[in-house]
């Protein structure tokens, strides 16, 4: 194995599956850190894990557990993924995870940090996250109802999280060449955290290529667009695709805009939808089994969702909490598609990274092959061994016919033009 990856969500391994896949290199996502070693032939392993917005102690016991099978599989570089929009809060988890990984390592060489996807419109300019032409702050994600991000200076945030200095690499630094001289200057001078702007593929691309031998990396999934290049093994062809042509089904937790505009744009067509309120799953008005009912007796393509704005959401945490509300709806969609499986349904379209860790970890998935794209960051999913495939869709991305073009190319036996 070459590169191990250690994600904190299930629909950010996968983001990052796709650009390595594509790249040719043979990519495994692991649900969870395996308890044997891994495939022969596996370039790119990937470990899935549900740490975002866990406790810090447990999201950090996680990634060390992954970082040292990673190690014992042989990899030559690591990588820590986490969502282009930085998700996190002022605790953690993203500083004390590369804490721990640092420490683990023992690494010394500057570590990259760059959520930056500039197919997906993120990008990092004098160090503060831009969405399109607006600040973090000034999008949706202020309203996050787990992980709200106020502040979109990733270095004053990460300085919150971790107790080492946070450097920078500022894009006219970058562009004018001799990046891993400015990258280790910054270590030398004590700031091994280096928060890199970047605006566009070819930014990141230069940071891939100037990391090379560095023990950690960091960022979303553009981080890893030079990657393939870097790692000789790697094939320049995708492996085939096989698609499953059974009965569909989106379940959606995602409360952000463009999930929303989704289940709209579903509904405006006349698509069948049905919303699930946090209250009524709680008080037992609303069950898996009555859900199911439901779904059986719609054509197209059923959308389950407990999305909701932003408000409502925030009223349903003060109410009954935080960790209840979120405990109620995961357990709620991993029971539903389990029993949607036991159905014969086997196209699964999840929307949001607490959904779908719920969702494959309720079919007890072990290993997911990396298909075709459905849209940038977003790849069509098989669990290995089985006839079931899905799309794991962080909130964000997507356009307003996410569902349909899903449920089109999870069925296909190529990948479309």
């Amino acid at each position: 194995m070459k590169l191990g990856a250690i994600c904190d969500d299930f629909t950010g391994t996968s983001d990052l599956g796709l650009t390595l896949a594509e790249g040719g290199m043979h990519t495994v996502q692991f649900v969870g850190t395996p308890d044997g070693p891994a495939p022969v032939g596996v370039e790119a392993g990937l470990i899935s894990l549900r740490s975002r917005s866990a406790p810090v102690g447990f999201a950090v016991a996680q990634s060390i557990e992954a970082w040292r099978w990673l190690r014992d599989q042989g990899c030559e570089q690591f990588m820590f993924k986490y969502c282009s929009t930085f998700d996190s809060t002022p605790q953690g988890n993203i500083g004390p995870v590369i804490d721990a990984l640092i420490e683990q390592s023992g690494t010394r060489d500057p570590v990259i940090v760059c959520p930056a996807f500039p197919t997906a419109a993120r990008t990092v300019y004098q160090g503060h996250l831009f969405v399109g032409d607006r600040l973090l702050s000034e999008t949706g994600m202020r309203d996050h109802p787990i992980t709200p991000m106020t502040d979109p200076d990733i270095r004053r945030w990460l300085a919150r999280q971790t107790a080492r200095a946070v450097g920078h690499l500022p894009l006219e630094r970058l562009r004018a060449g001799r990046v891993r001289e400015a990258l280790q200057a910054e270590a030398a001078a004590g700031r091994q955290i280096v928060v890199c702007d970047a605006v566009t593929d070819d930014d990141l691309r230069q940071l891939g290529h100037a990391a090379e031998g560095f023990d950690l990396i960091t960022g979303g999934s553009g981080i890893a667009l030079a990657l393939p290049e870097r790692f000789k093994g790697a094939r320049g062809e995708a492996r085939p695709w096989r698609g499953a042509e059974g009965r569909v089904a989106v379940l959606s937790g995602s409360c952000s805009q463009a999930t929303r505009g989704q289940i709209q744009a579903h509904v405006d067509q006349g698509g069948p939808a049905r919303q699930v309120a946090v209250d009524d799953l709680i008080a037992g008005r609303e069950t898996p089994t009555a859900v199911l009912e439901w779904v059986l007796s719609q054509s197209g393509i059923p959308v389950v969702y407990t999305s909701d704005e932003p408000e409502r959401v925030r009223a349903m945490q003060q109410r009954f909490g935080s960790e209840r509300s979120a405990a109620a709806v995961e357990h709620f969609f991993g029971e539903l598609a389990r029993a949607l499986v036991a159905q014969g349904f086997n196209r699964l379209i999840s929307a949001g990274g607490e959904t779908s860790g719920a969702v494959v970890g309720a079919l007890d998935a072990k290993a997911l092959e990396i298909g075709p794209m459905i849209a940038p960051g977003v790849p069509a999913l098989r669990l290995q061994g089985a006839n079931l495939v899905v799309a794991l869709k962080s909130g964000n991305l997507g356009g307003p016919d996410f569902f349909a073009r899903a449920a089109t190319i999870l069925a296909a036996h190529e990948e479309p033009a």
